[in-house]
């Protein structure tokens, strides 16, 4: 509720249950789980990738889920300021979350630009990606749309496919190399503009414009997803793409790296580490059932995921039985499936154009609440972290609309020719699953072993009077962090400098601007840390407990609450033997 006279406003909460359920929910389930999570699942090990997928769901994802949600709705603050409530010392995974977020609100919208720029096209007699008669076209063009198409898969390996030349040609430009800056692309810079000024009147007036935007945002892809789905399995040749989407192949299991992916995976599409979650849960009221949301949540997020596999590889048989050719050379991840793949299967469909459309329009929803929730994190922990100066009347509007404006300059490279190679950067560094999986450590240490699992668990138990099952505070102190930190070594171990296209590799400075984005958040954690304990007073062991209790400005529970009644209780009764004894010694 707003106050007259530019005084600091409320923080205010959610309007109803349904919108804290939603906006999670649009939140977790993104782009990830379309174009990433079938991927993995078919390249490691099919049915068999869901072993190690559970084994982190069980250890990581849904504990950490918990975590955040319920740090966020104890402390009623966000990704910064609810650890220096709960753990200082711990402070900088707060400032890591968010700029690791910030690097996501730089790159992630360029996607739902793309999309938009497909989405326009789709509503053409003929999609462009079906036809090599473009002037964007080369001569290796090959239309695999053609319904006379004879050619055999051998005789097309030096040719090109149209929805392959309308993505790199038409769509990016796509220039030799990152030292090829090349001209900005106008068309896809206004998409981008048009993607800005509708996140922004997403949350422009925080949870109240937000709350509202989640009911179509996060419904209506689901609904799409379904009509995809059941397309898809009414294709020709989909029982292939769904065997080969989940069939199980346990020896890869004894691969590190599946193991890797498995953990990351989790760790994307579930929002870890990045304050989403605690932002989100902070505008719930103090008894809601946190713990309840979290399993109906996480169990959203892995069904989404399942669902869309069959969607995704149900179209993509369908794609190989039509052309005879190897379903291994249609499967993509990432870009490749949402804008070469997925539209080339499009527009072999009847009516392609009404695919084309609900395909896009998908994936714009299923990013738009993924970026604008991002936004709002980000938002809402630099308010709560200046509230006497941005929680005055229009003030949030305003470093809204500049925060907007400074992502979007700090993107313009990603909308010239040489964009996609600096996309891939940040995709590969600022927001790997590597500096997720490093935050996720020092996260679950923090509040396990610092602020107390046991004291959580009696604040989880306060605020939705269930207690949790004994196994979150064995998974809070030993296995989250351990898991995560095995994995986090892994992944540096296996470290592969990533490639475009398969064949281009970037040069050393640009590796080396990877591993610094990289850098920036994890050293964030370490860094804050120290800087805490050198610039505080007194003793190193009065600076290092003064850094790791919380708050006393915290709601206490009902334990706690006993507790001191009980302390109190003992220390007047010490007080009446006192003075009894007292009486007695001088004779009264």
């Amino acid at each position: 509720m707003k106050t007259i006279g530019g005084q600091i406003e409320e923080r205010g909460y959610w309007g109803s249950k349904a919108e804290f359920i939603l906006a999670v929910a649009g939140n977790v389930v993104g782009l990830g789980n379309v174009w990433r999570f079938p991927y993995l699942c078919y390249k490691y090990g099919g049915g068999a990738f869901l072993i190690p997928y559970l084994k982190f769901v069980a250890t990581c994802g849904v504990p950490l889920f918990l975590l955040e949600t319920a740090m966020g709705q104890y402390t009623q603050e966000g990704g910064i300021t609810c650890w220096s409530r709960l753990c200082p010392l711990a402070e900088g995974i707060g400032y890591a979350g968010q700029l690791i977020q910030v690097y996501g609100c730089m790159y992630y919208i360029i996607i739902l630009a793309w999309a938009l720029f497909y989405l326009i096209f789709s509503f053409r007699s003929q999609l462009p990606w079906a036809s090599c008669d473009n002037i964007w076209n080369t001569d290796n063009c090959v239309n695999l749309a053609a319904k006379n198409l004879t050619i055999r898969w051998t005789t097309l390996i030096n040719s090109t496919s149209a929805a392959t030349e309308f993505w790199e040609r038409r769509v990016l430009a796509l220039s030799g190399g990152i030292e090829e800056v090349g001209k900005i692309n106008w068309e896809i810079l206004l998409c981008l503009v048009a993607m800005w000024i509708i996140c922004y009147f997403c949350i422009w007036k925080g949870v109240k414009s937000t709350g509202k935007v989640v009911y179509f945002t996060a419904t209506f892809p689901h609904v799409m997803l379904l009509v995809l789905l059941f397309r898809g399995l009414t294709l020709p040749g989909a029982l292939q793409g769904v065997v080969f989407y989940l069939y199980p192949e346990p020896s890869l299991l004894t691969d590190p790296q599946v193991w890797m992916e498995a953990g990351a995976q989790i760790v994307f599409s579930y929002s870890l580490s990045v304050g989403a979650l605690t932002v989100l849960s902070s505008y719930n009221k103090y008894n809601n059932n946190c713990y309840r949301d979290c399993f109906w949540l996480c169990l959203l997020n892995s069904v989404a995921s399942l669902v869309a596999g069959f969607a995704v590889f149900s179209v993509l048989g369908f794609m190989a039985h039509k052309q005879g050719v190897p379903i291994e050379e249609e499967a993509e991840s990432g870009p490749g499936l949402a804008f070469i793949a997925y539209p080339q299967a499009v527009a072999m469909m009847p009516f392609p154009q009404l695919w084309a459309v609900c395909f896009f329009i998908m994936i714009i929803l299923l990013g738009l609440d993924t970026h604008f929730v991002a936004m709002e994190a980000v938002v809402t922990s630099v308010t709560d972290l200046f509230p006497a100066v941005l929680r005055r009347a229009g003030r949030r509007e305003i470093f809204l609309l500049f925060f907007c404006i400074a992502c979007f300059m700090g993107q313009l490279f990603m909308v010239t020719e040489g964009g996609m190679y600096v996309f891939q950067l940040f995709d590969n560094y600022a927001c790997s699953g590597a500096c997720l999986l490093f935050l996720s450590v020092f996260e679950s240490l923090a509040m396990g072993w610092i602020f107390g699992a046991e004291r959580m668990f009696d604040t989880i138990e306060d605020m939705t009077n269930s207690r949790p099952n004994y196994i979150f505070m064995l998974c809070w102190k030993y296995l989250t962090p351990l898991v995560s930190m095995l994995t986090f070594v892994c992944s540096v171990v296996e470290y592969q400098p990533p490639t475009f296209n398969r064949w281009y590799m970037y040069p050393d400075w640009a590796y080396t601007l990877g591993w610094l984005l990289a850098l920036s958040s994890i050293l964030l954690v370490p860094g804050w840390a120290m800087g805490r304990l050198l610039a505080g007073k007194g003793s190193l062991k009065q600076r290092w407990l003064h850094l790791c209790n919380p708050d006393t400005n915290l709601p206490l529970s009902n334990k706690q609450r006993n507790g001191m009644k009980e302390t109190v209780s003992t220390t007047e009764m010490k007080d009446l033997v006192r003075v009894n004894v007292e009486e007695c010694e001088n004779g009264q």
